[in-house]
């Protein structure tokens, strides 16, 4: 899943005490879904690792080629998706895509807790739900727990330096993707098709109510928009590398990186704040970069 940009944008009336406490929101709110994705991902993390020692399953590691290969694939196809696929016929096909994708997910989350049945009735209603009623908080909330499951079952096929690796990759590729347009590009496409493999962050608290299709919105360039967005890559490589440090090093030492993790996501937020002035930027870079630190200190201490 591409990793999108985070956006901090001022309000149009920035001297009013009330739109200092709209800027916050995206900052409180991105922390916030970070911080639980952290412990949703935990929880499940706890319930594979006893799965996988009941069975006396070994899981093997994997290489950094294929993880790379499947991304770039990704995206590159996504992109061709985008630009030759009408709008209408795109967006019909897209919402099928996100129902399985959040189904898989919230299977992933409670495949390990409930009976196979239940879990599998319980996902299949949430991506229908969705589908039916797309209100931002359901997509919020199926996009969590979608990259908790995937993050919490794939990341103990990765060590954490391949995790590490991929990381960096990613970002630079984040970087030249915001730089030359390409990231905005993905992104008006895909909210024009009512679906984004994002986080999306209202100013307004009554907006968390809102239909799906407000999203279009994040079109609109203006300094007075009404949402904005965190890459679910932004949620989900931290969360596959806090994972991947739990089964090689044990709870506490990927606690410490889930802590430098959240740090990362911060000094996101504070740079385009008080350096870019609001505008776009790519969140993963300084993820990556702290919570790199964090496994340093785990690796050597």
């Amino acid at each position: 899943m591409p990793s999108l940009r985070i956006e901090f944008r001022r309000a149009k009336r920035p001297h009013n005490k009330k739109g200092t406490i709209v800027r916050l929101h995206p900052f409180f709110y991105g922390n916030l879904i970070l911080i639980l994705s952290q412990v949703v991902t935990f929880f499940v993390a706890f319930q594979e690792k006893d799965f996988l020692q009941e069975r006396g399953i070994i899981p093997p590691e994997l290489s950094l080629e294929l993880p790379l290969l499947y991304f770039f694939g990704a995206v590159i196809l996504l992109g061709l998706i985008l630009f030759l696929i009408p709008l209408p016929k795109l967006r019909i096909a897209l919402k099928i895509l996100f129902i399985f994708i959040f189904s898989w997910g919230m299977f992933l989350t409670l495949g390990f807790s409930l009976p196979i049945l239940v879990a599998s009735l319980i996902s299949i209603a949430c991506g229908l739900l969705w589908f039916f009623i797309p209100r931002v908080w359901l997509h919020n909330l199926l996009m969590m727990f979608a990259l908790a499951g995937v993050g919490s079952v794939f990341g103990f096929l990765f060590s954490p330096w391949t995790v590490i690796a991929f990381m960096l990759v990613i970002s630079v590729y984040d970087v030249l993707a915001v730089r030359f347009g390409y990231m905005m590009w993905m992104v008006k496409k895909l909210a024009q098709s009512e679906v984004l493999p994002a986080f999306i962050i209202p100013r307004e608290i009554s907006n968390w109510n809102v239909d799906l299709k407000r999203a279009k919105e994040i079109e609109d360039e203006s300094e007075g928009r009404e949402f904005s967005i965190l890459g679910g890559g932004d949620i989900a490589f931290p969360l596959l590398l806090i994972v991947s440090v739990f089964f090689a090093y044990g709870f506490a030492d990927s606690m410490i990186v889930a802590v430098f993790s959240l740090l990362g996501l911060i000094s996101a937020y504070l740079i385009q704040l008080f350096f870019l002035k609001g505008k776009p930027m790519p969140a993963l870079p300084p993820i990556t970069f702290v919570s790199l630190i964090g496994f340093l200190i785990v690796y050597f201490i």
